[in-house]
């Protein structure tokens, strides 16, 4: 658990992820630092992109590994 607090710009990118592929608007990045907001947008994007090919649900599990590890 210590080591996921420590590393802000995978878990920013873990949680944009999530985020975009749960259709939630890119606005909605609670992130203020510039660097780390960076990172919650590219998870974002990459989460809305693999929404928009139809990698939710059951055909989408083989990402979530890569994302939550």
């Amino acid at each position: 658990m210590k080591r996921q607090k420590r590393d802000m710009y995978a878990r920013a990118f873990k949680r944009g992820y999530l985020a975009g592929v749960s259709g939630k608007a890119k606005d909605s990045c609670p992130l203020e630092q510039p660097e780390v907001r960076q990172e919650w947008l590219n998870g974002w994007r990459e989460g809305r992109t693999d929404q928009w090919e139809g990698m939710t649900g059951v055909s989408g599990i083989h990402k979530l590994a890569n994302v939550t590890a």
